[in-house]
Formats: structure tokens, C-alpha cells, sequence
């Protein structure tokens, strides 16, 4: 099994807390080598660490950008990790602060898309895919995820009902020539786990659930590839 990391790099609308049921933890300080480091909380298997872990979640967050990219840079180093396999970034919305502050400063396998379906969504997702092929930041596109592509109620599980249009993420990777990651739909289950504080892709056998494990099974495949790219042309280069 791979041992996961993630941060949640939206310091103004941190979620983590709440879809993994930690709303009042508190990471604990750790003395490594002489430095105070955070130690990550551990659930389902995975590292996180939030902003949402040292903030009143009743409270805002009037940070401007100098004391965003401060925080941001801290929950990378700052911490604890150990040894991981895949450190996810969970990213805001739009191609502010963070993002500039997460690629400039970190090596960045690559950038997931994910977008809704229609035109509106769609127009966002690729100029934060602008964002990533710009030549100061170049972080490989690693594919496109459709979130609530269709509609499914449960007491009609096989209908599918396009609300927000039908294949906006996947005509969108087509244009990209990037992979299409997978359809996840727009179902009340994986809203109402992600409240419990209990992903849905903990479910075994649940069709929503593989969904997920499928979109993850591409990303990591993708990241195989990029990884497989980057040493063969290191290689190339050092020859």
C-alpha cells in the first residue's frame, strides 16, 4: 500500500477537517534534530495537515498574499512527513498566491484538472491550466477529472441525468490531448460521507467509491509515467 500524504492548500476555505471527521484536532510539536517540527495527524492511512488544524473555523482568515505563501510554505516544511510515497496538494480554486507560492517552490510532479461540465467551470479550468504550462512555472498536466458530470438518484441508480451538461471535462482533455481521468457523478452519498467525516471511497463495493479508487488508479499511473520521463531524460542529459 502507498503511504500518502495530503495538504490542504486552500488557507481561506480549509475542508480537510470536516471530510475526514478531525474538526478539532490539533497537530502535535515534535523535536527533530534540534527543530520543532509538526507532526502530521494520521487517518485512513493518510498524513494531513491542514491550516484548518490552527484556525477558529468560525472565524475568516484576512490574510493577504505575503502571509499566505508563509503558512502555505510551512505545512511543507515544517513537518514531520517522513517517508511518503505521493504528497497530494489539495489547491484552491483560481491561480492566485498559493499556486504561484506551491510550483515555484516545490518540485511538482504534475497538476490535476478538475472541472464541472459546463461552459462557466470550464472557462476557470483552463486558465488555471494556462497557469501550469506558463513557461516560469511548467507543471505537466497529468489529466482532467469531470466532478459531477451526471446526476444518479439512488432509487433509479442505472439513470443518468446531465444537469450541468454532458462531457465539458472530457472534450476539454481531448483539446488538451491530456488524459481523461474519469466521471464522478453528482450523488448524495459522497456529499453526505464527505460531512460524516467518512469518505465514501471507504465503502467496499460501492459504485461511487470505485469511481474514486479508478480516478486514482489513472493518476498514479500518469505520475508513474511523468516520473519514468523525467530519468530517462535525465539520463539522456548526464550521457
Amino acid at each position: 500500500m502507498a503511504k500518502v500524504g495530503l495538504i490542504d492548500a486552500d488557507i481561506y476555505g480549509p475542508s480537510i477537517p470536516i471530510m475526514f471527521g478531525l474538526e478539532n484536532a490539533r497537530p502535535k510539536a515534535t523535536q527533530l534534530d534540534g527543530k520543532t517540527r509538526i507532526e502530521p495527524i494520521e487517518k485512513y492511512g493518510i498524513k494531513l495537515l491542514s491550516i484548518g488544524f490552527f484556525t477558529d473555523p468560525n472565524q475568516p482568515v484576512p490574510w493577504r498574499g505575503p502571509m499566505v505563501s508563509t503558512a502555505v510554505k510551512q505545512l511543507f516544511n515544517d513537518a514531520d512527513w517522513g517517508e511518503l510515497d505521493y504528497l497530494v496538494v489539495d489547491l484552491p480554486p483560481g491561480t492566485g498566491d498559493i499556486h504561484i507560492t506551491v510550483t515555484q517552490t516545490f518540485p511538482v510532479t504534475g497538476a490535476v484538472i478538475v472541472t464541472t461540465p459546463q461552459n462557466v467551470a470550464l472557462a476557470d479550468a483552463k486558465k488555471g491550466i494556462g497557469m501550469f504550462m506558463m513557461s516560469a512555472i511548467n507543471v505537466p498536466i497529468l489529466g482532467v477529472v469531470e466532478n459531477m458530470a451526471y446526476f444518479t438518484p439512488a432509487e433509479l441508480p442505472e439513470n443518468k441525468y446531465y444537469i450541468f451538461g454532458k462531457d465539458g471535462g472530457k472534450k476539454l482533455a481531448t483539446q488538451l490531448d491530456v488524459p481523461f481521468l474519469g466521471e464522478i457523478p453528482l450523488v448524495s452519498s459522497i456529499s453526505e460521507s464527505g460531512d460524516a467525516g467518512r469518505p465514501v471511497v471507504l465503502q467496499e463495493d460501492d459504485v461511487m467509491a470505485n469511481a474514486f479508487i479508478n480516478m486514482a488508479q489513472l493518476v498514479a499511473q500518469q505520475v508513474s509515467i511523468y516520473n519514468a520521463r523525467g530519468i530517462t531524460e535525465k539520463n539522456v542529459v548526464n550521457n
